[in-house]
């Protein structure tokens, strides 16, 4: 059974409360409420696990150490977020695994870091834009290899290059996986990153965060 995510990103205006008239002591952070801003669909429609996993730890097939895993919904999160998630939950019993993370929070993060496994395995068969992974450790996939021998970059994943060969009309690729290519241009997490990035420029980097949630 496959898993989804959904959510949205919520703003808050510190900039805009720490310019209003008050007390000399008064936090902003206490003025601003958290508010809805925008689906997270159709910025990022879903369909590839290696985001999840690397962001929040989510089908964490490829051994990512996560961003913001298992944080919860926000203590403030806004009153339509909360909604919507109660919402999804009593229709869905199987939603769960809410969490967030802030713009300041992606924006900072190292994109060439590696997860845990040794590489990846992508099987793609007659070209099609539907691909086979497998996380590779110290030895090949046994299934893969009584399918398509032995794989010609290498006898082990110890001492094989990365790159690309072909068996018939199926491409085989082996290669190390950075959190640029699952989070990266062409990912659809490119165009979050773009929104958030943009309104962190009116809400300021700490006014701008994801609330997700998973089936």
């Amino acid at each position: 059974m496959g898993t989804d995510i959904y959510g949205a990103i919520e703003v808050r205006d510190l900039i805009g409360a720490a310019a209003l008239d008050g007390p000399l002591d008064a936090d902003p952070h206490n003025e601003a409420p958290w508010v809805r801003c925008m689906d997270l669909y159709p910025l990022y429609p879903g369909g590839d696990y290696q985001p999840l996993g690397c962001l929040f730890g989510i089908r964490n097939w490829n051994g990512w150490e996560p961003v913001a895993e298992g944080r919860g919904l926000p203590a403030d999160v806004s009153e339509a977020v909360r909604k919507e998630y109660e919402h999804d939950a009593e229709i869905d019993r199987a939603i769960g695994g809410s969490t967030w993370v802030s713009w300041s929070e992606l924006r900072a993060l190292d994109m060439s870091v590696t997860p845990l496994a040794r590489g990846v395995l992508e099987i793609n068969e007659n070209g099609s834009s539907l691909y086979h992974c497998y996380r590779v450790e110290d030895e090949w996939p046994a299934d893969v290899v009584a399918e398509y021998g032995q794989p010609m970059v290498g006898e082990s994943p110890i001492t094989a290059a990365y790159g690309s060969w072909q068996h018939g009309a199926t491409t085989l690729t082996y290669k190390r996986v950075t959190r640029n290519d699952v989070l990266g241009t062409g990912t659809g997490w490119d165009h979050v990153f773009a929104i958030m990035r943009s309104l962190a420029k009116r809400f300021g980097e700490e006014g701008v965060r994801l609330v997700v949630w998973f089936d």
